[in-house]
């Protein structure tokens, strides 16, 4: 029988002992065993810490994020052999999809966001603050890797996107990670940390893997640490418990059970394309992965008056589902993950069942299985569930039956399904099909406070939609309440979980040079040589040119609207601007940045490529026709940008502050323009 290796400390080590043992979910054939015996696990922590987590705090955001990139296309040249081996755990190709190829799909999102960071091993966090009149004090916020290690303790349905999916953020961060994923379907995630491994593309530390108990493992975590849990309230909250966690006040991250629901809109009737978007809908996610997703259906609302016609509906559409061997081409739905899950969910079942009745499927062995044996795989029909009194129901907004299960239920008004919704005491997701904007609108604000995700379903956006039960890397994964309380990716957002945000207090030009970035008030470099002459590594950030001025003109204000065709009262009609902040016409905002331009740009050829964009432009203080302006240009920010192939111009993008000022010295109109600058190497 096949044994099970952990990777920690930099090699593969299989555990002492008999482990726990592993069958097929399709044949029930014992054909593994996992063990973390004889580790020790306060060393497979200090490994990270010591040799995972360095490297990857030297690394820049952007040095992490192509090795996220060259991760992703690594594994994707080896998914079928994933695909092989997902067939043990149930999944069909289209579940297998999910899993695999969503996780790689979360590396190449993350390691696209590394765009969004600075090439740098940290990030600034917000604006900066000026905190004196005289504006000699400031601040800004920062945030730097933690010196610890994320621990991932992933639930058994998705193992491969359970681990890919966190990993690509922590990584991105600039923290190593420890995997420990549920035993049942643990050998799957061992045959993509194989290939991790065999790439070489990661650090030593970056990545260990746990097959089989945690043990102790939570006894060794420090304050720098962070947690992750996926899987049941139950054990979440006896780990967030820890005292060790407690006592060192770790980070803990948990996604749990939820009862996610889905609400049909009163003004949906049969014929429409939303009532086909809806059964299709609630088919699909009590169907893929046998129902074992944390983000499944298990809580339907539709309005009383179509309740029959909705269970009509959906009986007919789960009737045409194909189960049996994943592996066939024709089977929609595969069996749970073992034979101890479906005990599970036929338990829970059972407790739903005392105030519902059955009205699809069955609790008994499976007949018409395609290529499988009922007896000897883990096979369990899709079951629909009626109960016509929800509020009156308990069980069927706490008891969680993780397979394919869901329970349809009436509503009178929106304002009743949304009490419904929130009776589940929080939920990763909810979503309404609706045709009506207003009802969308109401159904979210009122349902908001209690879910993470909420989808609005309807014919305009279904074909495109990634449905009700699919996380995104760039949406925040959590709930409130009984859904843990916390998020996963989120984009940016998920990045900073893994960081340490700091305060840091003192001059604008020092702050300057701890950021990388220009503080306003900061020391200003003025060179003889113009900044537009000088190549990327050659600007420093600081440099500042500070122009010559210009008197801006009655003809300047009525030129500028005859070319950009901007005749707007307050530049061209004296006799409309009572009422009005302005004393006579004025000139165009984006004439005075025109004007700037035309004051700090060098003309002649030069590194200079290309202006790139603007950013944060602001218009302070009106400028009239005899007021004089001058630019102080300041180089504010560099980022170097990576070639797209090997005919590319070396370059980057440099952020300059344009500051233009008027006579009195006062600011009239400030912006970041970004312009592209050739690198001299």
């Amino acid at each position: 029988m096949q044994q099970l290796e952990n990777y920690v400390g930099g090699d593969w080590v299989p555990g002492t002992g008999e482990g726990q043992v592993l069958y097929d979910a399709v044949t029930g054939e014992a054909f593994s065993r996992a063990s973390t015996g004889g580790l020790d696990f306060g060393e497979v922590l200090a490994y990270a810490r010591k040799v995972g987590n360095p490297a990857l705090r030297r690394m820049t955001f952007h040095e992490r994020g192509r090795m996220l990139k060259a991760l992703a296309l690594h594994l994707s040249a080896q998914k079928e052999k994933f695909y092989t081996v997902s067939y043990r755990t149930g999944a069909t190709r289209s579940d297998s999809w999910i899993d695999i190829e969503g996780g790689i799909g979360n590396l190449f999102s993350y390691a696209s966001l590394r765009r969004k960071f600075p090439d740098e091993p940290y990030s600034l966090d917000g604006d900066p603050h000026v905190l004196s009149k005289g504006g000699s004090f400031a601040a800004q916020h920062l945030l730097v890797p933690k010196e610890g290690t994320a621990i991932h303790i992933n639930a058994f349905n998705f193992p491969v996107w359970g681990m890919l999916e966190k990993i690509a953020v922590n990584l991105l961060a600039g923290m190593p990670a420890v995997v420990k994923p549920a035993t049942l379907t643990s050998y799957l995630t061992e045959a993509v940390v194989r290939e991790i491994v065999a790439s070489g593309i990661l650090p030593d530390g970056a990545l260990q893997l746990l097959c089989g108990s945690a043990g102790d493992l939570l006894d060794h975590v420090g304050s720098q640490d962070v947690i992750t849990f996926t899987g049941s309230a139950e054990t979440g909250l006896k780990l967030k418990a820890h005292p060790v966690v407690l006592k060192e006040n770790v980070p803990f991250t948990m996604e749990a059970d939820s009862l996610n629901s889905i609400v049909l809109g009163e003004d949906v009737d049969p014929g429409m394309p939303e009532w086909d978007i809806f059964l299709k809908e609630v088919r699909r996610e009590m169907t893929v992965k046998a129902g074992q997703k944390c983000t499944a259906i298990r809580r339907i609302f539709v309005p009383a008056a179509r309740l029959e016609a909705v269970r009509e509906g959906l009986t007919k559409a789960l009737a045409q589902t194909v189960i049996g061997n994943p592996a066939h081409e024709k089977v929609r739905m595969g069996p749970l993950a073992g034979a101890g899950q479906r005990e599970e969910v036929r338990a829970q079942v059972r407790k739903l069942l005392e105030g519902s009745k059955l009205v699809y499927g069955t609790l008994d062995a499976t007949a018409d299985l395609l290529d499988a044996d009922g007896v000897k795989g883990a096979f369990l029909s899709p079951l629909l569930l009626v109960n016509e009194t929800p509020f009156g129901a308990e069980a069927i907004h706490s008891v969680e039956a993780f397979g394919p299960v869901s329970t349809l239920m009436p509503y009178r008004g929106v304002q009743e399904a949304v009490a419904l919704t929130k009776k589940g005491k929080g939920s990763l997701v909810a979503s309404i099909v609706t045709a009506r904007p207003s009802l969308a609108k109401e159904f979210v604000l009122g349902a908001a406070t209690h879910h993470g995700r909420i989808l609005i379903l309807n014919a305009a956006c279904a074909k495109e939609s990634t449905g009700h039960g699919s996380p995104l890397p760039l949406l925040v994964h959590g709930g409130p309440g009984r859904a843990g309380g916390g998020e996963e990716m989120g984009g940016l957002r998920g990045v900073k979980h893994y960081m340490q945000r700091v305060a840091v207090q003192g001059d604008p030009t020092t702050l300057t040079a701890v950021t990388a970035v220009y503080q306003p008030g900061g020391a200003q470099l003025l060179d003889a040589v113009h900044p537009f002459r000088k190549y990327f590594e050659e600007l420093a950030i600081g440099d500042t040119v500070v122009t010559h001025r210009r008197t801006v003109t009655s003809a300047d204000i009525v030129n500028f609207a005859n070319v950009s065709w901007d005749h707007f009262y307050a530049h061209t009609d004296h006799t409309s601007l009572e009422g009005t902040p302005f004393e006579k016409p004025v000139a165009h905002g984006y004439f005075i940045l025109s004007a700037a331009a035309g004051l700090f740009v060098d003309p002649g050829k030069g590194p200079v490529l290309l202006n790139y964009g603007l950013e944060d432009c602001r218009f302070l203080k009106p400028v009239y026709a005899g007021a004089t302006i001058g630019v102080r240009l300041t180089c504010k920010e560099k980022v170097r940008q990576e070639p797209k192939d090997e005919l590319d111009i070396p370059k980057g993008i440099v952020k300059w502050l344009v500051d233009v000022y008027d006579e009195t010295g006062e600011t009239v109109a400030i912006a970041t323009i970004l312009t592209m600058v050739r690198c001299k190497l």
